[in-house]
């Protein structure tokens, strides 16, 4: 029987090996078998790291929240589980970025948060425009008769019509939407 070679294919996959463990120090960048094993390692290190890099930006966000939170005179713990109470759903990432960018917004997230702690649950909203990039705060009134229907988009009010439970919102009109939300 004729001997079979490896020829290019085998050259290949030593050729691609070897690119990628260029940089290597010593060897681990020359010879074909210590260059596949640090390759090994090196990839199975990404993997994991990967993963790592998550749990590292979590806790570098936590850190910066906790700074912040001491100069606003409250505990994290009791920032995050104040925030909890008063139905602010705002992520950690979103959070260190508000306390580093802009301090006052943050305070006025510590006194929602200082509100919660207490019980008194105020309905409020912190939106971005996407123009300026200002954060403003937007309260929403719980009685319906000061709620000025004629402002809002339907979406808007498809939204209300929904939290109120009424038949049918979906296929209503704005007129239509406005006369079922007074009633």
């Amino acid at each position: 029987m004729a001997r079979v070679k490896g020829g290019n294919i085998h050259k290949n996959r030593r050729v691609k090996v070897l690119k990628q463990a260029k940089g290597y120090f010593g060897s681990k960048h020359r010879l074909y078998k210590t260059a596949k094993e640090q390759v090994m390692h090196s990839l199975k290190y990404a993997y994991r790291d990967r993963r790592q890099r998550k749990r590292d930006m979590r806790k570098l966000w936590i850190t910066r929240i906790n700074a912040a939170c001491r100069l606003n005179n409250i505990s994290y713990s009791k920032f995050i589980n104040g925030l909890n109470k008063a139905n602010v759903t705002i992520n950690r990432k979103m959070l260190s970025e508000i306390a580093i960018s802009d301090p006052k917004v943050f305070a006025h997230l510590v006194d929602v948060a200082n509100k919660g702690l207490n019980g008194k649950v105020v309905k409020e909203e912190v939106k971005t425009t996407k123009t300026t990039e200002k954060k403003e705060t937007v309260k929403k009134e719980t009685k319906e008769s000061k709620v000025d229907y004629s402002k809002m988009t339907v979406a808007e009010l498809k939204k209300e019509a929904a939290n109120k439970k009424i038949a049918g919102y979906s296929t209503m009109k704005k007129a239509e939407l406005i006369s079922a939300l007074t009633k």
